[in-house]
């Protein structure tokens, strides 16, 4: 065992552990569950049950469904139906690319489930990517309030950003700050928080060999110090009566139950919000406190601790409080014409066209125009920011070019031209390869900007010209099959 996992992380568990340790270690040798959470911003109910029927459904989360690729199959892989063959490799899918699921390891689900997320709620993913647990949220908050999701190294916030963008999240702003740096713009602002903090990894080590090589006391106690540090950033930034939730994927008391305590001591006005845990997940060592251990066969680990502020929050003081992003000014309201001719020649949905055509919410990221969530959203200046709102597309001189998150936003009913694509077909393949199409029904013949969806689910835009759909699926997303 030792020459698959360190020593001391060995003798530390059988310590902790007792008589139950024998199980946690043989859990190892285990293969690792594996699931995916199917995006409910994106697909509606009879698509979840077409596409997950079947599966076995995640305790902790309702749209969560375990997967086991190739052998969850008894016969031959090249008989598995058309329509279930996507669930043989679920991440290569052009469902994935869709943003119609998330491939979220189970019990990394279970902290959202904590969080008590309603619509029009201002939350904070304080440690953000790669952004399973922002987007988890982002489906809880179903298109209201605003989302922060924040990550400090610039590389994994794009990754971050990009899965924002890929699940058709419109109310998010994705920021790019430490802890410390990102609590002096949100005094006291947010209705929830999350804090998934960065840890020794002793939950992945069957998964992943580098968290193994990585391993040490003296970084689990590094972890340690950062971690207080970080909940000490966050407890600044959480709304009287807010919720946080701090978790972890590492089995350490030092990184877990201790930040607990540590954190409770130095603020009298929090205190423990004690929950009913889900089937497979137990009590702490800290009563309010939770744990996923792998022996129990539901996920790879994960420790949860529920706190929530003194004071009083009700569902009509929840949202942003802080100072607002201003629209456009009335100069550039007036370049507006090639966005607004572009709207109404190819939305359908009438109420989504009011909102898209509300000046007041419309703002100039750079040289994208954006639209920024129904409540307002923060200033901008003086933040890193990747992502802000749903960026619409850029006006170039006297025409609109619609970005590719306008597309993955947008719903298969909202708009007048649409080319539909099945999800195992040859044509979806020559799509992501960038490669030009020839214009097919509905509406065949009309040239213009068309949303391809992939089995009903948006996934780009094409443009139609003398029969010829002309590709704009971004280069740098392009899939070789």
């Amino acid at each position: 065992m030792s020459n698959i996992i360190p020593q001391e992380f060995i003798d530390r568990i059988k310590k902790d552990l007792g008589n139950e340790a024998e199980a946690f270690l043989g859990s190892y040798f285990a293969s690792p569950k594996k699931a995916l959470r199917i995006n409910t911003l994106k697909t509606d109910k009879e698509t979840e049950e077409r596409l997950t029927a079947g599966m076995q459904p995640v305790p902790w989360e309702k749209h969560g469904y375990y997967y086991m690729e190739r052998d969850m199959y008894a016969e031959d892989p090249d008989e598995v139906p058309a329509d279930e063959s996507w669930r043989m490799a679920p991440g290569k899918s052009p469902l994935h690319s869709a943003g119609a699921y998330y491939i979220q390891e189970p019990s990394a689900m279970a902290p959202v489930s904590m969080l008590d997320v309603r619509p029009g709620m201002c939350v904070l993913d304080l440690c953000a990517a790669p952004g399973g647990k922002s987007t988890q949220i982002a489906s809880y908050l179903a298109g209201e309030g605003l989302l922060v999701a924040n990550e400090p190294v610039r590389d994994r916030a794009r990754i971050l950003s990009q899965n924002i963008e890929r699940m058709g999240i419109a109310n998010a702003v994705v920021t790019c700050h430490t802890p410390a740096e990102l609590a002096r713009s949100f005094p006291a602002t947010f209705d929830r928080i999350l804090v998934d903090a960065p840890c020794s990894g002793e939950g992945m080590f069957r998964k992943d060999k580098t968290a193994v090589e990585e391993w040490s006391e003296e970084n689990v106690a590094k972890c340690a110090a950062r971690q207080s540090e970080i909940l000490d950033s966050a407890v600044s930034m959480l709304k009287p009566g807010g919720r946080l939730v701090y978790s972890t994927c590492t089995f350490s008391k030092v990184e877990d139950e201790e930040q607990i305590a540590g954190i409770l001591a130095k603020y009298p006005g929090l205190h423990i919000a004690f929950m009913s845990p889900f089937a497979g997940i137990r009590a702490g060592d800290i009563e309010g406190t939770y744990r996923i251990w792998p022996q129990d066969g539901q996920g790879e680990g994960h420790f949860m601790a529920v706190l929530e502020r003194d004071g009083s929050l009700q569902d009509s003081s929840f949202g942003y409080i802080g100072p607002r992003q201003k629209s456009l000014t009335n100069k550039e309201k007036q370049q507006l014409v090639p966005y607004v001719d572009f709207t109404n020649d190819n939305i359908k949905n009438e109420g989504l066209k009011k909102k898209l055509l509300d000046t007041e919410r419309l703002f100039l990221f750079g040289e994208r125009l954006v639209l920024m969530p129904e409540g307002g959203m923060p200033v901008l200046e003086g933040l890193k920011i990747l992502r802000a709102g749903l960026e619409l597309g850029e006006i170039k001189r006297d025409r609109f070019v619609p970005s590719h998150s306008f597309a993955l936003f947008l719903n298969k009913d909202d708009v007048l031209h649409r080319c539909d694509l099945d999800h195992d077909g040859e044509e979806i393949r020559a799509y992501l390869n960038g490669q030009s199409l020839p214009v097919k029904s509905p509406a065949a013949g009309d040239n213009g900007w068309y949303l391809m969806t992939c089995s009903g689910i948006s996934l780009g835009w094409a443009k139609a010209s003398n029969g010829l759909m002309k590709n704009h699926y971004p280069k740098g997303l392009r899939i070789n099959y």
